[in-house]
């Protein structure tokens, strides 16, 4: 039987192992990277040579083009990629012998030599010595020409960063926005905290959690799904404006904007409402594309979408009533219900919070650009301060892209006696059968009782965000390592091995 490329290639260990070279060294001193090299070389002209400048860098070789007694091959490190060539005259019989027999692409090495353009532009280094840094097992995918299969994307995204241009740029965005993020939070003097990710008591959204068990204490605990219980009592204690970026939980359907793991940005700033979030919402959110593309407007998925302050702003009874003829504050159960089957969307829970759902639910699409949803009913808003002209709704917004979700904010509802009421409800929905209705959380009402200032909180999802900057079509596509439905690794190793046939 025909030995595999991987069988192949751990033979050739020995091989090199056997001319007294270490095919997995410990270090090498790296001086200057792509970047520092076109940086330093970019405006030199076709042609020219610099001899007396030294070059010592590293990355993984990405292709090989053998010319005889010379090759080209192209070097890959995080910031680009840089041309080498080597020649047999220049780094002896040995070297060259040992570059065509055990420098494969994918492999690492560490070169050294001078820059120099070629008589096409191309900036390249000479070589005068190498070493070969990591010896790689498996074939690339493809030969270079990317990485196809949204799966194997998904459970491999190492192999997907390093065939796919496209996918690596993709995270590079996604953790300068977490970064710009941060930046835009401390220049407004909000203060970086943690909380815990585990919860004795499920609080601070709707959701259903993932359960665990703590051996110590013989205690199940959730996953949090959301911060926000723990980053107010940080404000009871005397914190003026904090924020904290971090995952959540949910143990929810995945689809292309739902991960059941996400990340999200929480804050809070005490003496504020919502008029002030809102301000800082779309403030940050335009700080942040006009950093990255020097304009407000974006692409996405066909759209052009507008960031530049100020947003519009509607309310959701308004927007309800406008699409669908029904109001959410004055008209009945019976009524809503009717129009959510008229339009085949019935609830299997049909209490009134439930309805008012299920009726945003059919709405929100007609959202495009970045919008201030207002004023959520009382019903669907359990840790929201009633409005001050209204007490049917609360100060509670939804900042909406093209029908999606972005955010959830409101003036905090800090009185402890309406709070214990509202968790009350919760906790009644939850014995009827609501898995994602609230739990009753004893110490958060004694936090409230010791007093909560005036406050204004929100979280906004970083992934959903990503998948905007990056014109991404699935927030699969902006998580590094999304979650995948578990399939067997020796399956997968027994597909590798039919393809390293195919691919002999």
């Amino acid at each position: 039987m025909s030995s595999t490329i991987r069988d192949q290639k751990i033979k050739e260990l020995d091989e090199i192992r056997k001319k007294g070279l270490e095919p997995y060294p410990h270090k090498f001193e790296r001086t200057q990277t792509t970047q520092d090299i076109l940086k330093a070389y970019g405006e030199m002209e076709a042609g020219e040579v610099r001899e007396d400048e030294k070059v010592k860098t590293a990355g993984r070789v990405m292709a090989i083009r053998n010319h005889g007694k010379s090759a080209f091959f192209e070097l890959k490190d995080f910031y680009g990629t840089v041309q080498g060539y080597i020649r047999k005259s220049e780094v002896g019989q040995d070297t060259f012998d040992f570059f065509k027999e055990h420098v494969s692409t994918g492999d690492f090495i560490g070169i050294d030599g001078f820059p120099f353009k070629s008589k096409t532009g191309e900036l390249s280094v000479y070589t005068k010595g190498i070493q070969l840094l990591t010896k790689t097992l498996r074939p690339m995918p493809e030969k270079w020409h990317g990485l196809k299969d949204k799966e194997v994307i998904y459970r491999q995204r190492y192999v997907d960063l390093i065939a796919n241009k496209e996918s690596m740029q993709r995270f590079k965005t996604r953790f300068e926005v977490i970064r710009l993020i941060r930046e835009f939070m401390h220049d407004n003097k909000f203060v970086e905290v943690e909380t815990p990710m585990l919860h004795y008591t499920l609080g601070g959204a709707s959701a259903r959690p993932f359960i665990t068990h703590m051996n110590t204490y013989d205690v199940d605990m959730y996953m949090r799904i959301a911060p926000e219980l723990y980053l107010k009592r940080l404000i009871v204690g005397g914190f003026d404006r904090v924020f904290e970026i971090n995952k959540n939980f949910r143990n929810e359907g995945v689809s292309y904007k739902h991960s059941p793991e996400f990340t999200m940005m929480e804050f809070y700033q005490a003496y504020a409402d919502y008029n002030d979030l809102m301000k800082l919402t779309e403030e940050l959110f335009g700080f942040v594309v006009k950093e990255l593309f020097g304009d407000y407007e974006i692409e996405y998925q066909g759209h052009k979408i507008n960031f530049k302050p100020p947003w519009n702003k509607v309310t959701m009874q308004g927007f309800i009533k406008e699409h669908l003829g029904v109001d959410i504050l004055n008209d009945s159960d019976e009524t809503l219900l009717e129009t959510l089957k008229e339009h085949h969307n019935e609830p299997e829970i049909k209490d009134r919070s439930h309805l008012i759902d299920g009726l945003w639910d059919l709405v929100e699409d007609h959202i495009v650009q970045p919008t201030f949803v207002m004023n959520h009913p009382v019903e669907i808003s359990p840790l929201a301060k009633k409005h001050r002209d209204d007490p049917r709704v609360t100060e509670r917004f939804e900042p909406i892209i093209l029908g999606r979700e972005m955010g959830n904010a409101f003036t905090e509802l800090n009185d402890p006696i309406d709070q214990r009421e509202r968790f009350e409800k919760q906790v009644a929905m939850r014995d009827s059968g609501d898995e994602e209705a609230q739990m009753m959380d004893h110490d958060f009402i004694r936090a409230l009782e010791y007093g909560l200032p005036p406050t204004g909180g929100e979280g906004i999802g970083i992934d959903r965000f990503v998948m905007f900057l990056t014109n991404s079509a699935s927030i699969r596509d902006v998580i590094p390592f999304p979650m995948v439905k578990p399939g067997s690794l020796e399956e997968e190793y027994s597909e590798e091995t039919e393809q390293d046939e195919e691919a002999k």
